[in-house]
Formats: C-alpha cells, structure tokens, sequence
C-alpha cells in the first residue's frame, strides 16, 4: 500500500492538526484504503451498477392550466398593499442623505 502524507494533505486543505492527531488520522486513513483495496478484490462483473438500494423513478403529471387568484383576491389576504402591489417594510436604508 502506498504512504500517504497526511500532513502534507492537511497542509494543502489549509488544516492544522497536532502530531498526535496526524498519527490517529493517518491510522485511520490507512484502515479505511485498506478496506478500499478489499472492495476491489471484489468480483462484481455481471452486476448492474446502482446509486440506491431501491429503484427509484420520477413520477410526473400533466401540467394543466387552472384559474388563477384575480390581483384583488391576493391582495385582500396581504396585510398592506398599494394599489396593484405588496406593501412591505424597508430593509434597505439610504445612507447617502
């Protein structure tokens, strides 16, 4: 199995880990390739790759045009409007006066 330099990689990821952290992470990185390395022993020809242990699909309708809400109805259940338009506070303030 191929070293890996976990300092250098945490240098390159912009981490900072203590000596002691190197090591338990360097532990564990080797125990995960080396299971890695057992899933390629693997034979898995004849065997349809899969994202998701359920077969999942899309289930669409038909987009039918419905009436719509007429522009006083949705303003009437607004709690201010003016004129055709949602009245809402200003979040915005001008800092150039």
């Amino acid at each position: 199995m191929k070293h890996i330099d976990l300092a250098h990689v945490a240098r390159l990821a912009r981490l900072r880990f203590s000596d002691e952290e190197l090591k338990k992470y360097e532990a564990q990185v080797e125990e995960i390739l080396k299971f890695v390395d057992q899933l390629k022993a693997v034979n898995v020809e004849g065997i349809e790759p899969t994202s998701h242990p359920l077969k999942l699909s899309n289930v669409f309708r038909e987009d039918m045009p419905a009436p719509a809400f007429s522009v006083e109805e949705v303003l009437k259940r607004a709690p201010r409007s003016r004129g055709r338009f949602f009245e809402v506070p200003k979040i915005i303030e001008d800092k150039t006066r």
